[in-house]
């Protein structure tokens, strides 16, 4: 039986587009072994989501490089390489709150990483996407929003589009029941780019 292809999950927060990935490896819709989470945050939650799946952690703290007095290209290619060692086949980016420089994506030229991003192309690019909509469509000049999963390029949100989905804005929302809506569809969409990229990797 050939060996299943491998993730590492880079977080920076709760981790809960980690656990979707996490129970879409155990049931058997992603066809794939998450090896590594990575995460930015020594408290994010993400990580004691992986240890109880008996996932390997890793935490690097781009503060303790600045107190060191190194950049934050520095970190970028400390965090890349050890990805690197870890030979992943893909690399998903579930909620990682920092902005990869091109001297960390130069490490990955099979462009194997993905991000999941709350918003659909060329549309709200970057933080608070989700915020950025509901005041948008409350100024008329939207009506639906979306999630996509897109490979990671220098020009963030930018990368080539694997997966997307358009999600409604009802006149009845607040801008809790957007979330709620969007990150339901997230925990589905992050699975579905994940195995979308593998299934094209293996053709």
């Amino acid at each position: 039986m050939a060996a299943l292809p491998t993730i590492v999950v880079l977080i920076s927060g709760s981790g809960s587009n980690l656990q979707a990935l996490i129970d879409a490896t155990q049931s058997g819709a992603l066809k794939a072994k998450i090896i590594n989470v990575i995460s930015n945050r020594k408290a994010a939650y993400g990580l004691e989501r992986a240890a109880q799946a008996g996932i390997p952690t890793q935490t690097f703290s781009l503060k303790q490089f600045r107190d060191a007095g190194k950049t934050r290209v520095d970190f970028d290619i400390h965090v890349a390489t050890a990805i690197q060692a870890l030979r992943p086949d893909l690399v998903v980016l579930a909620g990682w709150m920092h902005i990869l420089s091109p001297e960390f994506l130069s490490h990955f030229p099979g462009e194997n990483v993905i991000n999941l991003h709350p918003a659909l192309p060329g549309q709200f690019d970057g933080a608070h996407a989700i915020e950025r909509a509901f005041e948008a469509f409350q100024q008329g000049k939207i009506t639906h929003t979306g999630v996509m999963v897109h490979k990671v390029i220098a020009d963030v949100d930018r990368g080539q589009v694997i997966l997307q989905r358009e999600i409604p804005i009802l006149k009845t929302d607040k801008l809790e029941d957007l979330e709620a809506r969007i990150h339901s569809v997230e925990h589905e969409i992050i699975v579905e780019g994940a195995q979308a990229f593998l299934n094209a990797l293996q053709k």
